[in-house]
């Protein structure tokens, strides 16, 4: 039976790099996304409602749009598929919980779908002079496909965590406490994106409330001469939450003191926050030229800077990252991008 469940292992994760193969057959629809996308007028374009028969029109280019993301379509449908392979295999195979390789298949999946969330993610937000925009309904269509994967996975980690195959705590090396969902640039920013399995302590020596839900690495590009691109150093921007407590009356309608109000009432007044904002190192200063410090400090010191806040309840992880955009792009034309004050 062991046997049985080694090869049964083995020939999941052979699969695994099979999928990971054909995820660059996926980049060659980019190209055919943008002519389909440049002969069809957007769903916006008022010019389509001024033509007799333009709703036929627009029904013909939605199909013709629906086709051409069709194989995008189909390798999320096998990544699905796949994640639920494992959880049916860790919930009904008896002997998972004594194999050794059970341990390596979340890793090595959730590292199997990196490139088609980096595809999925570029091929949506990636600005090029070169080429026309992509239109809303397929910029929508390969958004929720990330986002559809994105959260299968968190579940299934979440699960194989809880059976202790691995850890979700971020000081602990061997951990899965975050993922990479996906990578763009726009303009001469590259953004990296990850995404907490869990909210995790924004810092990991000290308690402050704060609890980290996604994570961006910001890039900027270097103009210069010379060949290939060159980058600053990355800016670390977060998706966190808070609990905070409303400030209460010291009556209440009924005429009762806060003191006498029961335990549930004093609980419904902590609401969670949710917040972007931006690291800032404070020691050791990032801008010093002495290596000493850096040398013996264990673990950089650092403060939370509030940019946007986003109210009560949880952005998903694409929502999360217009509202980021939006911030970087607004800060860029303002002049003020990178500043740390």
């Amino acid at each position: 039976m062991a046997n049985a469940e080694h090869a049964e292992l083995k020939s999941s994760l052979s699969e695994e790099n099979e999928a990971s193969q054909s995820l660059t057959e996926l980049e060659t629809n980019t190209q055919t996304l943008e002519e389909v996308n440049a002969m069809a007028p957007s769903f916006g374009d008022e010019k389509c409602f001024l033509v007799e028969g333009a709703e036929g029109t627009e029904t013909q280019n939605k199909r013709i749009m629906d086709e051409k993301i069709s194989p995008i379509e189909r390798q999320l449908e096998y990544l699905l598929n796949k994640a639920d392979e494992f959880q049916t295999q860790l919930l009904w195979s008896r002997e998972c919980l004594q194999n050794y390789g059970f341990a390596h298949i979340v890793p090595m999946f959730v590292q199997t779908c990196q490139p088609y969330f980096t595809y999925l993610e570029s091929t949506a937000r990636n600005s090029n002079p070169f080429r026309p925009p992509l239109s809303t309904y397929i910029r929508t269509q390969l958004l929720q496909f990330s986002q559809q994967l994105c959260s299968r996975l968190e579940q299934l980690v979440l699960l194989y965590a809880s059976f202790s195959f691995f850890s979700l705590e971020e000081s602990d090396p061997l951990s899965i406490s975050h993922f990479y969902i996906g990578q763009c640039q726009i303009d001469n920013m590259k953004l990296s994106i990850f995404r907490y399995c869990c909210p995790t302590p924004f810092l990991a020596s000290a308690s402050t409330g704060l609890y980290k839900r996604m994570r961006w690495n910001v890039e900027r590009q270097i103009e210069g001469e010379g060949e290939g691109q060159t980058y600053d150093s990355a800016e670390f921007y977060f998706l966190c939450c808070e609990d905070v407590i409303e400030a209460a009356d010291d009556k209440d309608g009924d005429g009762r003191c806060e003191g006498e109000n029961t335990e549930t009432e004093r609980e419904s007044r902590v609401e969670r926050i949710w917040s972007i904002g931006r690291w800032i190192q404070t020691y050791p200063d990032p801008d010093t030229e002495d290596i000493t410090d850096w040398v013996l400090c264990s673990v950089p010191c650092g403060q939370y800077k509030q940019l946007l806040s986003l109210g009560s309840e949880e952005p998903s992880s694409c929502t999360a990252t217009d509202c980021l955009l939006g911030v970087l792009l607004s800060q860029e034309t303002d002049g003020t991008f990178g500043m740390k004050t």
